[in-house]
């Protein structure tokens, strides 16, 4: 499998583990935004969990990777409605636990959010969640990113510090940038109360020590269940850095939540 009709999207998936329909935990990683893809997830956890026995689901982001690039419609809603849509394409009716890396763990906790019945747990990799904040933050990164990528000694920069993948994803970026109304949809995303408190189901926060861990005191007395970890000497790009730790720590996470009574996963 992939591509299938979500919504009016083409989405680009894969899916790896047991086959579909049995019982088995379904994790749906999202990746993050424009420099991404499924990819960072085929090469890092996707892999991992099916062999430990994870049903794993992994999907481009619209306008990214190989899913439709419509020219409009790139708020946070829009997401979670395409992740709704995914799921209702494939027939997966049963609670999943999203595992989203930086704007997919945003995705997530929307989708927790909006869809409680849906959701198992989240899974958030060096994330912030949709609160009225986080509007300014990415609001100025892709303002920023939308300037700077234009240049080609940016590029060349980009190239020489950390090597010609990266420019070619920096380039790819810059074309979802000037062809599309992500930058200025994104900041006008709905967003949830600061408290949290639409955020009913377990959650997990992986952060690195020197990227967005000051949240953690937030997340840890705003959130019912929510287990956090900082990793030592580590920055935004724990997927990438930190793989084997990583997937090590959200397989105990899923499997500690699986054995919970169903009731016990909302609160």
């Amino acid at each position: 499998m992939s591509r299938i009709r979500a919504g009016d999207l083409d989405v680009h998936v894969q899916r790896l583990g047991p086959p579909p329909g049995g019982d088995a935990p379904i994790a749906v990683c999202i990746h993050g935004l424009l420099t991404d893809s499924l990819a960072s997830y085929y090469f890092t956890l996707g892999p991992a969990f099916a062999e430990r026995g994870v049903d794993v689901l992994m999907y481009d982001l619209r306008g990214h990777g190989r899913t439709t690039r419509p020219s409009t419609g790139y708020r946070l809603e829009d997401f979670v409605y395409d992740l709704v849509a995914v799921l209702d394409a494939l027939g997966i009716t049963r609670p999943v636990h999203l595992v989203g890396n930086s704007f997919g763990g945003t995705i997530a906790y929307g989708m927790a959010a909006a869809r409680p019945d849906r959701v198992a747990s989240v899974v958030a990799i060096e994330t912030e969640p949709p609160v009225p904040e986080w509007t300014k933050h990415i609001a100025e990164g892709l303002a920023d990113a939308k300037t700077r990528l234009a240049f080609d000694e940016v590029i060349a920069w980009i190239k020489e510090k950390h090597g010609a993948h990266t420019a070619r994803l920096s380039k790819a970026a810059h074309k979802i940038l000037q062809v599309t109304t992500i930058a200025e949809d994104i900041p006008r995303s709905a967003t949830i109360d600061p408290d949290l408190s639409a955020v009913q189901c377990p959650v997990f926060a992986l952060f690195g020590d020197t990227g967005l861990s000051d949240q953690v005191p937030h997340l840890q007395s705003s959130l019912d269940w929510c287990r956090t970890v900082v990793l030592p000497d580590q920055g935004h790009s724990v997927l990438v850095e930190r793989t084997a730790e990583t997937i090590e720590m959200i397989l105990e996470w899923i499997r500690d939540v699986e054995n919970l009574p169903a009731p016990a996963r909302v609160h």
